[in-house]
């Protein structure tokens, strides 16, 4: 598995380079904008490499998406909070901390029609993120999170909403008063909301109302 090659050498370089590089092309303009062409431009190779490494565009793109996931699910697996509906918050937390920090990556993992679902480190990689949050749900729900959804709804809720939040700031579409400097205060309240968590009594800070 691709995740799993921390072997160097100028191969493992120049794949790594391919990866960066797309990344920065999605961050920069969207993953529409990603090219073989483009990214060999940009590493100063010529426009087989990334073929050799990557196969198409596709799998270039499927790569970059299970590099995301891979890093989704180690942020999910950290926020471990205090148990129950608090390990839910926290990867509730996670989740939207994990996107702002990776817009060259998050807007691909949610593209199915640009990845190929056959990739086996992106299926690999879906699961073990899909399995954190999966886990957290079932930890909330035995912690009396709400006890008459059945899990598969309540997993789908808790992803739905984060996902939401951590969408809308990627997409620049959050009003301006709760951009940047309020996200985690944002996200804080929304899982907190949605959990039943009391983040005041835990210390987190509310989220100031505009004036």
């Amino acid at each position: 598995m691709a995740r799993r090659d921390e072997g160097g050498g100028p191969a493992h370089d120049l794949r790594r380079a391919l990866l960066d590089a797309a990344a920065e092309v999605v961050a920069e303009v969207g993953p529409g904008a990603v090219s073989l062409r483009e990214i060999a431009r940009r590493c100063a190779v010529s426009h087989a490499a990334p073929a050799h490494h990557f196969g198409d565009r596709s799998g270039m793109l499927s790569a970059l998406a299970a590099e995301g996931f891979f890093a989704l699910a180690d942020a999910l697996r950290a926020a471990t909070g205090t148990g129950g509906r608090a390990t839910l918050a926290a990867q509730g937390r996670a989740y939207v901390a994990y996107a702002a920090s990776a817009p060259g990556h998050f807007p691909v993992m949610f593209r199915p029609e640009l990845t190929d679902d056959r990739n086996a480190d992106l299926v690999e990689a879906r699961i073990a993120a899909f399995a954190a949050l999966d886990a957290a749900v079932t930890e909330a729900q035995a912690d009396g999170w709400s006890p008459g959804t059945s899990h598969d709804v309540a997993v789908v809720t808790a992803w739905a909403t984060v996902h939401g939040l951590a969408t809308l700031w990627l997409d620049g579409a959050l009003p301006p008063h709760l951009a940047a400097a309020q996200l985690d205060e944002t996200a804080a309240a929304m899982t907190d909301l949605l959990t039943g968590v009391d983040g005041a009594a835990a210390g987190r800070p509310r989220v100031r109302r505009r004036r």
